[in-house]
């Protein structure tokens, strides 16, 4: 069992600048971390097999890493192929980007399913239901992703054409950070005026990769020195199942905009039917126990960290997740030994000096909680 926390004195103090989008899943807090577990290997190649929205990915690239990026949403596909992917210096992008913002408004498929009017402070409209953008910006939104198709841009340009959109319109949103429910009066940045800029794109001097699929899919087929798996928790909470967390489910505007299907929709939020709870959802997120008494989610991080074809793995999880200390401890030790364990606490943003121990604290008092495993594989 791991008895207690290192003290870190060489921790990397800083991370390089990164982008995206506002996440509940995000790792920004966490990236001095997580590359100073990485430093503590010989590694070169990374895999990182929930890239998200690719934070942990740029800011891999960015050390000098070779990167692998992998998730099954088609919007972490596009923002990988813009950050990874790129060749270009972002002045190269000016000329379309300004293209884009001329566009001139158009009331599409966007504007009647998420616009909405002013209606003197509050974002529920005629038929009963709250919208993330007003509609000038949705007006914009269905001008612009329309361009971007007729444009012919070859792939990369047309990822980094997307990211811009999706950037501005995360700065003109009235969400919380999600799209499951919408704000009852509209947020102040919603009343902004849509405007894509230039996503901060870079380039180095190493080939990255991006898939997209489901992680078991795409082991088999890469190899890596280091596997970073940050795979989404579902809830510790008995009452509350994975379909209040499913990141299908809260992203799932910016896999429409990115595959601009107009799909058939569904709730007060207007989800993509294919993110109904019959349908979506991943087996990390998986609330049910086997008949043995274990829990899917944990049996499904075992198969992971069986799987990876790397020699160390960071392996992030929240005091959040359905598995126990001790579950974890059990499937760690099957597949290998914990070189270093980090334990982040977020109320006092700093690392907790707690032993780990075979529970999880989970009073209502106490704050949420990250955990790292640098761990050597067998």
């Amino acid at each position: 069992m791991i008895q207690e926390l290192t003290l870190f004195p060489d921790i990397v103090a800083d991370a390089p600048e990164t982008e995206g989008v506002k996440y509940a899943g995000s790792k920004l807090k966490l990236l001095p971390n997580i590359l100073h577990l990485a430093k503590k290997t010989d590694s070169h190649t990374i895999l990182d097999g929930f890239t998200g929205t690719t934070r942990v990915a740029q800011a891999f690239a960015k050390r000098g890493y070779r990167v692998l990026a992998n998730d099954r949403a088609a919007w972490s596909e596009v923002f990988g192929t813009c950050y990874l992917l790129n060749k270009k210096n972002s002045g190269d992008y000016h000329d379309m980007i300004a293209h884009l913002n001329a566009v001139a408004p158009v009331d599409g498929w966007f504007t009647e399913h998420y616009g909405g009017l002013p209606n003197g402070g509050c974002a529920a409209q005629a038929d009963g239901l709250k919208k993330p953008w007003q509609v000038k910006n949705t007006r914009k939104l269905d001008g612009i992703r329309d361009e971007i198709d007729r444009m012919g841009l070859d792939p990369v340009d047309k990822a980094v054409a997307i990211t811009s959109l999706i950037l501005a319109l995360d700065q003109v949103d009235s969400t919380l950070g999600h799209f499951v429910s919408y704000l009852q009066d509209w947020s102040p940045r919603s009343y902004n005026d849509l405007v894509l800029r230039v996503p901060a794109v870079f380039t180095t001097a190493e080939q990255h990769s991006v898939f997209q699929g489901d992680i078991f899919e795409t082991l088999p087929s890469i190899g890596a020195d280091l596997a970073y798996f940050d795979p989404p928790y579902g809830s510790s909470n008995e009452k509350m199942p994975p379909s209040r967390v499913r990141y299908t489910s809260y992203y799932h505007l910016w896999t429409t905009i990115c595959l601009h299907d107009k799909p058939q929709l569904f709730g007060k939020a207007k989800r993509r039917a294919d993110t109904s709870d019959t349908v979506a959802g991943s087996v990390f997120e998986e609330f049910r126990r086997r008949p043995s008494g274990r829990f899917i989610a944990v049996e499904a991080i075992q198969r992971l960290l069986q799987g990876a074809n790397a020699r160390w793995i960071i392996l992030s999880y929240s005091s959040g997740g359905r598995a126990t200390a001790a579950e974890l401890n059990e499937v760690i030790a099957e597949s290998g030994k914990v070189i270093e364990f980090q334990e982040i606490d977020y109320k006092k943003n700093v690392m907790a000096g707690m032993k780990w121990t075979n529970n999880w604290i989970r009073d209502a008092e106490e704050p949420h909680r990250e955990f790292l495993f640098l761990i050597e594989k067998k």
